[in-house]
């Protein structure tokens, strides 16, 4: 009978011990996962929104910019990234989005800037700061743009110099929901009304060089093409599309009217270069999409946030503008590694840059 006894006795102390075992390994299982969990939450996380990807500077630009300066500074963050395809309502779903994900900050270039007041307020209201990046947002928490109502006279100033003083021109402007596109047009009229016959007017709805190109198409259809002396585009994409509308009319490229533009696009630059544009609008995107990455990551780290002033109620960073000539190509966008000569002067632009001094 003592036989049994002993094997029942070992059979249990092994039974226990397999217990020990599995409980052991469910502790462990448990901390490692509880470990898992606190490493992902330890995690920070920027949304960047952007608006539309029609205009070049948002996906060359504005994204890789931010997205890389976000990663030197902090090693812990990630980014979240959206493009709305300039569709207000996809974008309130991408902020809805990175609210339910409770990111920690959320930087947001705004399709309708007088909507997005109610998406700061949503973001608001879980403690998630929101950052009005380009475009202003009425009571986001802070905002960086450069000066777009200067951006609008820089542009009149230069195409009523390129005319000559005076003249008959056509004014196409940017989307009626972004505010920008407002103060562009406000600090165009400031330089060309009184001095410039504004014979056609065009708000275009979603910055589409096709539409620009189609509209302008219309009006040469009504104007004789040597009647216009001066074309205001209000960015190098709806410059692009004019171009193409009066080249399409049967104008010759040397004969082209002053044209101007905005972004300093490299086909726009090309342009200039070619005598096609007489202008565009530098705006250092590094220097915005990285003061945008250093007030995220400060925001998350909670850290102070010093040097702004206000504009309309907000914490702003607000850069200055740079008018871009053929004559200053080589001082800006190449003095600051924007673009390389080489970039800009190949095949067709070889023989232009030459003449511009610039190969």
């Amino acid at each position: 009978m003592a036989h049994p006894i002993r094997r029942d006795s070992r059979l249990t102390r092994m039974g226990a011990l397999g217990a020990v075992v599995v409980l052991g390994a469910g502790i462990l299982s448990a901390c490692g996962a509880n470990e898992a969990q606190e490493s992902a939450g330890d995690t920070k996380t920027v949304a960047l929104l952007l608006p539309e990807s029609k205009t070049t500077r948002y996906e060359s630009a504005d994204k890789p910019l931010f997205e890389a300066k976000v990663a030197e500074l902090c090693s812990d963050c990630e980014v979240s990234y959206y493009n709305a395809d300039q569709d207000p309502a996809k974008q309130q779903q991408q902020v809805e989005t990175a609210i339910s994900d409770a990111v920690d900050v959320i930087v947001l270039d705004p399709v309708d800037g007088e909507a997005a007041a109610g998406l700061v307020a949503d973001a608001q209201a879980e403690d998630i700061p929101v950052v009005a990046y380009d475009r202003f947002i009425e009571g986001a928490d802070y905002y960086l743009s450069f000066d777009n109502a200067a951006v609008g006279k820089l542009q009149g100033d230069a195409l009523l110099e390129a005319m000559g003083g005076d003249g008959n021109i056509l004014m196409l402007n940017g989307a009626p929901t972004d505010p920008n596109a407002a103060q562009f047009k406000e600090g165009a009229h400031s330089a060309l009304d009184g001095s410039a016959e504004i014979i056609a007017e065009y708000d275009n709805p979603d910055w589409s060089p096709d539409n620009a190109q189609q509209w302008t198409t219309d009006q040469l259809g009504t104007n004789d093409p040597a009647d216009i002396d001066g074309v205001y585009a209000a960015n190098d994409g709806q410059a692009g599309g004019v171009v193409a509308a009066f080249t399409g009319a049967g104008v010759a490229e040397d004969e082209l009217p002053p044209i101007t533009g905005q972004d300093a696009e490299l086909a726009a630059i090309q342009r200039i270069v070619a005598g096609q544009q007489a202008m565009t609008i530098y705006k250092s995107y590094k220097q915005e999409a990285e003061g945008a990455a250093e007030l995220a990551v400060k925001l998350v780290n909670g850290e102070e946030v010093t040097d702004t002033e206000d504009f309309e109620g907000v914490a702003s960073y607000i850069y200055d503008p740079i008018v871009v000539t053929q004559d200053n190509i080589a001082d800006t966008v190449v003095a600051d590694e924007f673009y390389s000569v080489d970039e800009i002067c190949t095949g067709e632009y070889a023989d232009a840059c030459a003449e511009a001094g610039l190969s």
